[in-house]
């Protein structure tokens, strides 16, 4: 292992689901954590693996992201990458312990920064929510801003891969992956039966698994009762093979291998093709 993953908040590192997976570091809020402490605790991480990966949240507040660019800068480091993510918190913690798992074989630290877009694609997040008037991450219409006055309002949100809001009713269907996965939810003021009992069956989830709410899911979602959920790919040899099946190049200016058109690390362009690593 070359690279350790970094988030941004405690609740963003899920158990491990096996021996095997290495474990991650938080890089928590500057009112959570003194800044010599930071530095000390990812020069550590840099000194003891080689290269750090931090997962930054899309609408991460502006004084934690300004304290990891600090922490970048201070360490005068070009092994630390900050690549943003625009996924809710339960998915966002599973794309984190994803490429905990794949981070144990023979990527290359720009691979794996730049595996994080790659495998969010493969991730259908969403939500059970009581009311959708806080929610400003989707476009809501008048329609479903009225109904979430109505008492007993439900709606079925799908943010990623694509965005879907509709109410929930007896008849509700949101479009799930057409290949194998497992399924997460995280509950908190509502009941996640329909999650369990209509949701995971359409989508052919092969498991369920219920994690405690990440503390930044009620802002994300604009509401404290929902049960968000997320269906990934579980079985980590199909995460590796989607990773060293894709195109793969050269960072023009650090030199990493890399998958996508530009390096993680030090943001320049990609250059001439590399070979495809093996797939196991």
């Amino acid at each position: 292992m070359s690279t350790v993953i970094g988030v941004t908040s405690k609740d963003l590192l899920l158990p491990a689901p096996d021996q095997h997976t290495p474990a991650g570091l938080v890089l928590p809020a500057p009112d959570q954590q003194p800044l010599d402490q930071a530095l000390s605790t990812a020069w550590a991480a840099l000194e003891a693996v080689g290269h750090l990966v931090v997962l930054v949240p899309a609408g991460l507040p502006d004084e934690h992201r300004r304290r990891l660019h600090a922490i970048r800068s201070l360490l005068e480091t070009d092994r630390m990458a900050l690549v943003e993510v625009d996924l809710p918190p339960l998915a966002l913690a599973l794309l984190a312990r994803q490429l905990r798992q794949i981070s144990r074989y023979d990527l290359g630290p720009g691979v794996l920064a730049s595996a994080a877009r790659l495998l969010a694609h493969y991730l259908h997040a969403g939500a059970v929510l009581s009311s959708v008037t806080g929610l400003d991450r989707l476009e809501v219409g008048l329609g479903p801003h009225l109904r979430s006055w109505l008492p007993g309002a439900r709606f079925a949100v799908l943010a990623a891969p694509a965005a879907t809001l509709t109410t929930l009713g007896p008849h509700t269907r949101l479009p799930g992956p057409d290949y194998p996965t497992h399924l997460a939810l995280a509950a908190h003021g509502l009941a996640d039966e329909w999650v369990r009992s209509r949701l995971g069956p359409e989508w052919n989830c092969g498991h369920v698994s219920e994690f405690a709410l990440p503390q930044d899911s009620a802002r994300w979602w604009g509401t404290a009762r929902l049960v968000e959920f997320a269906a990934y790919i579980e079985d980590v040899g199909v995460l590796y093979q989607l990773v060293t099946s894709a195109h793969r190049a050269h960072c023009r200016c650090c030199g990493l291998e890399l998958v996508g058109d530009r390096c993680a690390f030090c943001a320049c362009p990609a250059t001439e093709p590399a070979e495809h690593g093996a797939v196991p």
